[in-house]
């Protein structure tokens, strides 16, 4: 990115200002196209005795001779009849010499267009001048389509940078948001899988290490942007492990990716057809139990929670199969009809109208946050017995499944596809190691809060915590209601996003293209989409879907690539030792053995 020039001296030429001008119109015109060259970017404004004008200003213009109006050049101006040159910037691949200026009434110079604006300008003139004859032009220069701009991920604040960059709140923000997705829904789960407390120990180790190798990540990606170049993870793997090295993480990154995709087009099918069931109860009078708290393993021990209702979930429809029963079936039609819904917008071309929705993530993230607390409140308080396992709410410290847990956290925990696009964004490099710990302090405590706080408070046995915790409610409860039918459209506006991203990615290293032509889309996109549909119909639990995936992308993405490109970046340097080594082939390994543990504790 471009980083604004020092301030320069100005220094003041006395004598013949027509022998100063042609002293410096070569100068001038080195920086400008032909087409350009007419704009007036570098008129020279003159006042002082002797000259005419409505307030004793007047402009000079290279080419056509004096001619009234207000404005300065950007490099040239005068007070009293002395001209007053500002000193050419030094050539740099964005500068700002020709932003056009004037004098204020008490004679400073400023500026007559905001500085972003200069920006683009300049950077557009400069460019279009280095690429040629357009007959000749190439996308040499062009920013490469794999480096997603910031905007696709950054927070929508009421606030605006005046430089185009984003402060540290912003920065936070965005990480978080982007972070936090549907390993949230699961988190009541994935502490019922590994136990109480080491799913707390897990919260807190898995953070530590995902951060650790995201920093890696955004280090060892500055690094090779020091040559002015703007670069993907996948560009630093292929410097020091060739190909296969970015090839790998390519592949690795599309697998989170499409895993993101599955999971939402499950939930999208789940929130689609509770909705529409809650609509349709409503509608016909059906008694859809109220406020009911639902066992999701079907459990009934005759006991009822605080709110006095403890129904199976298969008994909430009618025994006699009804008409919209067989035409609206949770995992054999919705997810089709969700095609319909879903199917047109994957196929724009830009996702500029979808990314105005990102704040949608930040307020279902809050809106969850207070469901969770309203319905802790509504269950009467914690039911958690450690001492007891034939106790109704018998919680396990330890179990043989945290692999389930580690597995889902490492999805949790993934940004490190992203991360570097949020952060090159941000104003003050300096501070991207700080903003990214508080920002997994953050994700870490959200996760924890809904966690801990749902499990904790569950009236009904831990066994009965489904992995999507909306699950556990009926679908007559209106407030459950709100949250599925506020997270459907979330989910609908932000899985085209999440296309476009896999498109840039797969087709990008393939055709030198993020959109080759409407075939490639088309037949990408109808890939995709029964790809999820087939999870939807015969696999839809979100929680196996999540572990799984986030197991074997962790492995490659979190683990492995960050900590190999780090030592043999120390070793290009002289600077690796063999304490360095233990330390990251040990991350390796945890990631390795967290991988393989999801196939030995299913």
């Amino acid at each position: 990115m471009a980083s604004t020039s020092e301030k320069t001296p100005l220094l003041s030429h006395h004598g013949n200002l027509e022998s100063d001008l042609t002293k410096l119109k070569p100068a001038v015109i080195g920086f400008q196209s032909e087409e350009d060259d007419s704009s007036s970017l570098a008129d020279v404004d003159l006042s002082g005795p002797g000259q005419s004008g409505e307030k004793g200003n007047q402009l000079y213009s290279k080419f056509k001779g004096p001619s009234s109006g207000p404005r300065l050049s950007g490099v040239l101006g005068t007070s009293g009849g002395n001209a007053v040159v500002v000193e050419s910037k030094r050539r740099k691949p964005f500068h700002y010499s020709s932003v056009p200026t004037y004098l204020s009434n008490d004679g400073q110079i400023e500026n007559a267009v905001d500085e972003k604006t200069a920006a683009t300008f300049n950077r557009y003139r400069y460019y279009s001048r280095l690429a040629g004859n357009p007959g000749q032009r190439n996308n040499t220069l062009e920013i490469p389509d794999h480096v997603l701009p910031p905007f696709l991920l950054s927070v929508e604040l009421p606030f605006k940078d005046k430089e185009g960059k984003q402060g540290s709140l912003v920065t936070i923000f965005s990480i978080w948001n982007t972070m936090m997705g549907t390993s949230l829904l699961s988190m009541p789960w994935a502490i019922q899988q590994s136990g109480f407390l080491m799913g707390l120990i897990l919260l807190v180790g898995m953070a530590g290490l995902t951060l650790y190798t995201c920093y890696r990540v955004v280090k060892s990606v500055q690094r090779l942007e020091s040559g002015g170049k703007l670069v993907e993870f996948s560009d630093v793997c292929r410097e020091y492990l060739g190909r296969p090295g970015e090839y790998a993480a390519v592949f690795f990154s599309l697998a989170a990716l499409l895993g993101a995709m599955i999971v939402y087009w499950v939930l999208m099918s789940n929130f689609m057809y509770s909705s529409v069931s809650f609509i349709y109860g409503r509608a016909v009078g059906l008694n859809t139990t109220g406020n009911a708290t639902l066992c999701a393993l079907g459990h009934q021990d005759g006991a009822t929670s605080q709110l006095g209702v403890n129904v199976n979930m298969s008994n909430i429809t009618d025994a006699a199969e009804t008409m919209f029963a067989k035409v609206w079936s949770k995992t054999h039609t919705v997810p089709l009809f969700l095609c319909i819904l879903v199917f047109p917008l994957m196929n724009f071309k830009s996702p500029t109208f979808f990314t105005k929705f990102n704040a949608l993530g930040t307020l279902s993230v809050l809106f969850l946050i207070v469901f969770v607390t309203v319905q802790a409140v509504r269950f009467g308080g914690f039911h958690m017995d450690f001492a007891d396992p034939g106790s109704k709410y018998y919680s396990a410290l330890l179990s043989a499944h945290f692999p389930a847990c580690s597995g889902l956290l490492s999805l949790g925990f993934f940004i490190h596809n992203a991360i570097s696009s949020i952060l090159r964004a941000q104003r003050q490099s300096e501070n991207d190691g700080r903003d990214m710990t508080i920002a997994y302090i953050l994700v870490a405590a959200t996760y924890t809060f809904v966690g801990a706080m749902f499990y904790s408070t569950f009236p009904l046995k831990k066994a009965c915590l489904a992995d999507n915790l909306l699950d556990n409610f009926s679908h007559g409860d209106v407030f459950a209601f709100t949250a599925r039918l506020f997270l459907l459209f979330q989910m609908v506006t932000l899985f085209p996003l999440l296309v476009f991203i896999f498109r840039i990615q797969c087709l990008d290293p393939l055709f030198k293209s993020a959109y080759p032509s409407w075939k490639h889309v088309l037949v990408l996109n109808l890939i995709l989409i029964t790809v999820a549909v087939l999870f939807a119909v015969f696999l839809p639990q979100i929680g196996t879907i999540i572990r799984f995936s986030g197991a074997f992308c962790g492995l490659a993405y979190i683990f492995t690539l960050p900590c190999v490109v780090y030592l043999l970046e120390l070793k290009q340097q002289g600077r690796l030792t063999w304490p360095v080594v233990v330390a990251h082939a040990s991350i390796i390994a945890i990631g390795a053995a967290n991988f393989v543990a999801q196939f030995v504790f299913l």
